[in-house]
């Protein structure tokens, strides 16, 4: 489930469909357009249609409102870690979005207006493993009359593991629905601690069925909360179907490849970025989270099918129809970050109905969606061993045929960073310290280093894809992690030392080892690899080779004047492509909204933002104006600047 939770701190210079049945546009204008889902459509494509804004005019957007949620975290002991990586989506005017703790906003898509305000009445007296909701989602009742209360449903999870579903009209829960419009999602997961299982993304929706993964806290103990995918009716809140990724009994065709006791008591494989929905099919996409605890797996040998896979489930019944695991025996935190996105791949003039798979590795994977077969080769290749005692790790690792989004060989003594000779040692002096013998290089008791690190490559803001040049566009970091495991007896007074104040610890109970980790930085607090540290990519499956890549953001609002210089800065969030030719992307660390040409990556225009805008924008029309909306409220691990905004941009009326 990570993303970043150790922050990260810059001291320069001192991760769906509404219904199968189109939602109708109701008394709006003809020239009208949606956003209905997180990523646009049900395989999250976030490609929009849209022409208006173009790469000749995109440099005359200016804001046309904002709007406040008054979300800011008070009164929540992880209030500090809060993020806003909220996508609004839109259906009949009205724009739909949940800030961090609970609250769900209606607001009119050409003012900013507040309609109504739902508060979920999150418990405060509890620490959340994630402290975000990346968005909600809606259903239209085809039985239903256009103005019965309910008829259109927003439905929302929470950090305490509830399912709510609201009117979308009114805001108020909808009774029929479960428990007065809640559904308990803790009945079933095995609970384990309060405030580490949780649901931090959107469901996905299917004829009747509301259908949700979940996000578990990582790293607690090897007996987790279970990884389970549920189907509910989204009527009554009914549980129709329920999908463990971990087998648990011998009925189960991949009982065998775990042993009876790992398939008993391990915990997570859970899914806790975003579903996809291939809707003529009825096929469901599943990314598959690390079985836990994630950087030591003695106690859980073998391949750990089917953690850190993408599964395509039958929508209807729950049932697996084809499997891919892209991360054998997962000791990294290499969970898959990123919702599947579906493709239309044109290749000898054929079309061929695709799934693109972003990874922290920094890899894309694209497969054929009716059967997982690979488009682009995947190779078996073997990977660093000698891991701890009692580890025992895959001796091979699948890589895709395609370029690496990131680097991911051996860091070395060599390519230490620093702005003076003082810090580069310093740097120097920590790798050559760390075993370090690239991508999958085991955890071990002296550190390792892990790069690209356990929060990618991709995370949660996945990848946008434009059909017409037939790009995949992703947003990768680039930052060195160390991971050390600490023997269980040397674990509180290693915790207890303050020998290591930036470091993120966990017990990792039911193991031998406890574990530290934390970024790679100076005595400054500048990371200890050279810029950039974050990139935007535009992949061309066309042709198989990367069309371009720039770095993405800069230094501006991570240090003080004169230190502004360094393009390509830590990022979290995604992007999304028009037909206009232009890319939106916030995601990193400074405060801006940019727009980029998709032909050649060039910038073309960045717009304020008044905070970090951590989050994945989305683009409309209403009565023939294009606006870009997006979530701008900070990320707490990454350090950005807080806020509660959702910011609209659009050309100047003529």
């Amino acid at each position: 489930m990570s993303v970043i939770h150790t922050a990260i701190r810059f001291v320069l210079g001192a991760c769906v469909v509404a219904s199968v049945i189109p939602l109708a546009v109701h008394a709006a204008d003809a020239r009208d357009s949606e956003w209905p889902t997180y990523g646009n459509d049900p395989g999250g494509s976030r490609y929009a249609p849209l022409t208006q804004v173009t790469r000749d005019n995109v440099a005359k957007l200016t804001q046309v409102w904002s709007y406040q949620t008054g979300d800011l975290g008070a009164g929540f002991p992880s209030a500090k870690r809060m993020a806003f990586e909220a996508t609004p989506i839109l259906i009949d005017g009205v724009l739909y979005v949940s800030s961090p703790y609970g609250h769900v906003h209606a607001i009119k898509a050409t003012t900013g207006e507040r309609l109504w305000q739902f508060d979920v009445h999150l418990p405060n007296d509890r620490s959340y493993s994630e402290n975000t909701s990346r968005g909600v989602s809606a259903w239209r009742d085809p039985d239903a009359a256009p103005d019965a209360p309910c008829a259109l449903r927003i439905l929302v999870g929470t950090l305490d593991a509830r399912l709510i579903a609201l009117d979308a009209k009114t805001g108020l829960a909808c009774a029929d629905f479960g428990s007065k419009g809640t559904v308990d999602l803790n009945e079933g997961s095995r609970p384990r601690d309060p405030g580490g299982y949780l649901v931090t993304s959107p469901p996905a929706l299917w004829h009747n069925l509301v259908i949700t993964g979940s996000a578990v806290g990582d790293n607690r103990a090897v007996d987790n909360e279970l990884g389970i995918v549920r189907a509910f009716d989204a009527r009554t809140g009914a549980l129709m179907w329920s999908w463990d990724p971990i087998p648990r009994t011998p009925e189960n065709p991949v009982y065998s490849e775990w042993t009876p006791a790992a398939a008993k008591i391990t915990g997570a494989a859970n899914a806790w970025s975003v579903l996809s929905l291939d809707v003529e099919r009825g096929l469901l996409f599943v990314p598959v989270g690390s079985a836990s605890p994630d950087f030591f797996g003695g106690e859980r040998t073998g391949d750990n099918r089917h953690a850190n896979s993408i599964v395509a489930l039958s929508a209807a019944t729950g049932e697996v129809v084809w499997a891919r695991q892209l991360v054998h025996h997962d000791v990294w935190d290499y969970d898959m970050p990123a919702q599947p996105v579906l493709i239309d791949l044109k290749r000898a003039g054929e079309t061929i109905p695709a799934v693109v798979q972003a990874t922290k590795m920094g890899m894309l994977f694209v497969l054929d969606r009716r059967t997982g077969e690979p488009l682009f080769g995947i190779e078996e290749r073997a990977v660093p061993q000698n891991g701890v005692d009692g580890e025992a790790l895959s001796p091979t690792q699948p890589f895709s045929a395609l370029p690496s989004l990131v680097p991911n060989a051996p860091l070395t003594a060599a390519d230490a960073w620093g702005f003076t000779p003082w810090d580069r040692g310093k740097c120097a002096d920590q790798i050559t310290a760390l075993r370090s013998e690239g991508i999958y290089t085991p955890p071990s008791l002296q550190g390792t280093v892990e790069w690209p690190g356990y929060a990618g490559g991709s995370n949660w803001g996945s990848v946008s894809f434009d059909p017409a040049h037939q790009f995949v566009i992703a947003n990768t970091n680039r930052l060195p992690f160390v991971v050390q495991l600490i023997k269980r007896d040397e674990l509180k007074a290693t915790y207890e030392s303050k020998r290591y104040p930036d470091s993120e610890f966990a017990r990792q109970t039911g193991t031998p080892y406890g574990m530290r980790r934390q970024l790679i930085s100076s005595p400054i607090g500048v990371p200890c690899t050279a810029p950039p540290w974050g990139t935007l990519t535009a992949m061309n499956l066309a042709t198989g080779a990367i069309a371009w890549q720039v770095p993405l953001g800069t230094s501006r609002d991570l240090a003080p004047w004169p230190v502004w210089f360094i393009d390509g800065v830590p990022n979290m969030g995604g992007s999304i492509v028009t037909a206009g030719g232009v890319i939106f992307i916030g995601a990193a660390t400074d405060n801006f909204l940019r727009a980029f040409d998709v032909e050649t990556g060039a910038e073309l225009w960045r717009g304020r933002l008044p905070a970090g805008g951590q989050a994945t924008p989305m683009t409309y029309t209403q009565n023939g104006r294009q606006y870009v909306v997006i979530s701008a409220g900070g990320h707490g691990g990454m350090g950005s600047t807080r806020g509660d905004y959702v910011v609209a941009f659009a050309l100047p009326e003529s």
